[in-house]
Order: structure tokens, then sequence, then C-alpha cells
């Protein structure tokens, strides 16, 4: 795959005028899919697919068009011709690009990530094995991820991990289910058993009659999990210069110092760590890691070459959403195997689910409790939690409410594949706070 990408890249260079310049991304893959039900295969395929798409820049201006190549050198450079021709005759219709950016300093990189994985056959051996007499759905997922990047000025990148990510529910009745989920680049049995006997724990409890909370405020363990879905909901526009500028961040208090999180809470972008690619769209690289918050207060944000050229700043090789692609939150001091004890009395948060802003302008976000929630007393579990809507603010579960964060973190993979699979991750630790707002 590489050796065809560089190929056609070089071809795209021979189809160029004097005063054209070409950014060329490819993102491919080679994965296998198989969704289960009731324990067993119900749908099982696999895809290879290769995307490209192709800007050509000329006199301040660009245009780009997206292809889906078949991999057939003679059929791809046919169809790559034909759009640099129609990119051409756009181009004189454009305005001039007063923000256009991209790299003028060739530098080209590879990196193939570490992997270790049986075939796939072994791994769904014993996803089955693990489900046997229970009712286990969910979607495995695996195999080979590319992405390219090449300019007419010879730069070239390139990326390609293999990877799984097995996201599953062990089914009780209604809406009671335990969800769980194990990805990475090495598959490890044991560890994998392991998740499987404590989702399998959760739902032998699950068949206790279920607890009603009335609203208020209570003690609460969230997991790294649910953790990751208040994560998800500030990356949208939470750690990026152009929302933090214009004044739309919903951390904007944390930027313009009025207010600040707990001092254990430090985040980073770690593109050295992550499975992303260590380049972006435009030919910048990633910096290895990007402070966002340290010890609570802000200390960064994400920078794309569009905001660099807008605000007269340096990018530091960021997305154009100026999202998070490689998130990671420093860990705690807590114990994970002493987490109940250490709770006592209160709720141990499985997952959070369909979050939103309440308040954007506070950070206070509202959302839904899901699947494996718990009542716990005196340090056990007693009971199953019906589900309640949270509705509290950033400031105060990561800030005054904040009790400790876990030594363990847990890396989460982004499970999305809708048009191609995600490259996104987190690592993060759980998290024990006070007060908890449930509303409803």
């Amino acid at each position: 795959m590489q050796t065809y990408f560089y190929q056609l890249a070089d071809f795209i260079q021979t189809l160029l005028k004097a005063d054209e310049t070409t950014l060329a991304n490819l993102s491919a893959e080679e994965s296998s899919f198989v969704r289960f039900n009731k324990s067993a295969i119900r749908q099982a395929g696999s895809i290879k697919q290769i995307g490209l798409t192709v800007a050509l820049i000329a006199h301040q201006r660009r245009a780009e068009s997206r292809l889906t190549l078949s991999g057939n050198k003679a059929d791809d450079e046919g169809l790559v011709r034909a759009a640099i021709d129609a990119l051409r005759r756009d181009l004189g219709d454009l305005p001039e690009d007063p923000y256009l950016l991209y790299n003028l300093t060739p530098q080209s990189s590879e990196m193939t990530g570490p992997s270790a994985l049986p075939d796939d056959a072994a791994m769904l051996d014993q996803i089955l094995a693990a489900g046997r007499g229970k009712d286990l759905v969910g979607l495995f997922a695996s195999g080979a991820i590319y992405k390219g990047f090449a300019n007419s000025l010879g730069q070239r990148n390139w990326h390609h991990v293999n990877n799984f990510n097995c996201e599953w529910c062990l089914y009780h009745t209604a809406d009671k289910a335990v969800k769980s989920s194990y990805a990475g680049t090495h598959w490890n049995a044991a560890e994998f058993e392991k998740k499987m006997a404590l989702a399998t724990l959760k739902l032998n409890i699950l068949q206790r009659p279920a607890k009603s909370l009335s609203p208020g405020q209570y003690r609460a363990y969230l997991s790294p999990t649910a953790l990751n879905e208040m994560m998800g909901l500030l990356s949208w526009g939470g750690f990026g210069i152009k929302s933090q500028r214009n004044k739309q961040s919903p951390l904007i208090k944390l930027e313009d110092g009025s207010a600040a999180l707990h001092a254990s809470v430090s985040i980073v972008e770690n593109a050295r760590d992550g499975v992303a690619p260590g380049f972006q769209a435009d030919g910048f690289l990633k910096a290895p890691s990007v402070a966002l918050i340290h010890q609570g207060k802000h200390a960064g944000a994400l920078i794309s070459p569009r905001s660099a050229r807008e605000f007269g700043i340096s990018t530091n090789g960021a997305n154009s959403a100026e999202a998070p692609e490689s998130l990671e939150m420093a860990a705690g001091e807590l114990a994970q195997h002493d987490i109940l004890k250490t709770l006592d009395t209160g709720i141990m948060i499985g997952n959070l689910w369909y979050l939103n802003y309440s308040d954007r302008a506070s950070c206070r976000m509202t959302g839904m409790t899901r699947f494996a929630t718990f009542w716990i007393e005196n340090g056990e579990i007693v009971a199953p939690l019906n589900v309640m809507r949270f509705d509290d603010s950033a400031y105060r579960v990561l800030g005054e409410n904040l009790l400790g964060l876990t030594r363990e973190r847990d890396w989460i993979l982004d499970s999305a594949s809708y048009g191609e699979r995600s490259t996104g991750s987190s690592r993060l630790p759980g998290a024990l706070v006070k007060d908890f707002s449930l509303t409803l």
C-alpha cells in the first residue's frame, strides 16, 4: 500500500504546471467486522477500501476532490488525472483564501505501529467461548489502517497500524445490561478473560431488584469509560485555539483564569503514544505532546494551520477541527482495587450516555447514566440503579468536588467506523467525586 501510494504521488507531480502545488492524503484500511447477538455470530464481513483526497493549490486558492480508488494503477491514474483537470478548472472561480496555510518545508516520516495480533478466528473463538450461556451482543473489528500524506514538494509521510476493537454487552432485560470493551494492538487472552469475568459479576448483580434514587447530590465513582464520555464532549470546541479566541469554548472560564479545575487534573494531547498518524492533512507534523490543562489550569491549545494563519501564531499540527485525537489525563493516587471501599456509600457509574451542554458557557453538562450503574453501601454493591439524568459542571466534577483519580488508567480506542475506522484514542483514570448532581 505504501509503495502504491508513493507511486501515485509521483504520478500526480507529473500532471502539474509550474505555479501549482498538490497535497494528497490517503486513508485506507483492510478490516474485518463481526456482529454478535445472543452469543453467536450473526453477521460477518470484510472490507478493503482506499480513499484519496487530492488538493490543488495555486495563487492562494485551493480546491480539492475526494476519490475512491480501486488499487489498479492504470484505472486510478485515470481518475486522478481527471480530478486534477477538474480542480484546475474550479480554481479560476474561487476567491483567494486569506487563511490558506500548508507545509512548505518537507518533513517526511514513516511509522508502523507495534502489533501482536493472532488471527481473527482465534480471537473470535475466545469471545464466543466466554459468551456461552449468556446473551452477548456486540461488534468486533480488526485489521490494518493506513494513512499517508504526499505533496509535490517532495514530502512523504506514512502511518500503518494494526489493531482490534471489541465492544459488547451482556444483556439481562429491558434497559439492564453490562457494557464492556477491549481494544488495542496486542491481544492478551488473560486480560480479555479478566474483563469478561468482571462483566459477568456485574450481570449477576443486575438480576437483583433495581433501586431508584431521588434527585439530589451523591458521592459517585465515574469509571474511565464514563469519564471518556465527558472528555468527548469537552473536546467539542474545548481545546481548540479558534473557539478560545472567539470566546465560544465551553472551557472559556478556564482559559481566562476565572475558574480552575482540581490541581490533580492534567490533560495533554499525546500524539507520540496514540494510534493516530503523527501528521495532518496540510503536511504539518504533530507536536509529540501538547499540554492542554496542567494542574487544573489552562496550559495550551490545539492550533490548526488555518487558525495559525488567522491569529498569527504557529501551528502545532492539530487537525482542522482542533479536536484531540490522542487525549491523555494524568493518573491519580487512588487504588482501583480499593475504589468501592473508598467510595463507601454512593453510586458507581459504568457508563454515561447522550451527553450535551445544558449551559455551554459554564461548561455544564447533562446526560444519562446507562448500563451497569450500581448503588454502593459500605463498600459493597447493593443493587443496580434505574436510569437517571445528571446535570453538573466540569468545574465541579473535575474541580471543587473531585476527591481523587485512580492510579490505573484505561486506554480507550474510539470504536467509530462511520465511513472508516477511527484512529482516535483516550487514556484516562477513573474519578471519585462528591455531590454529583442527579436531576431526574
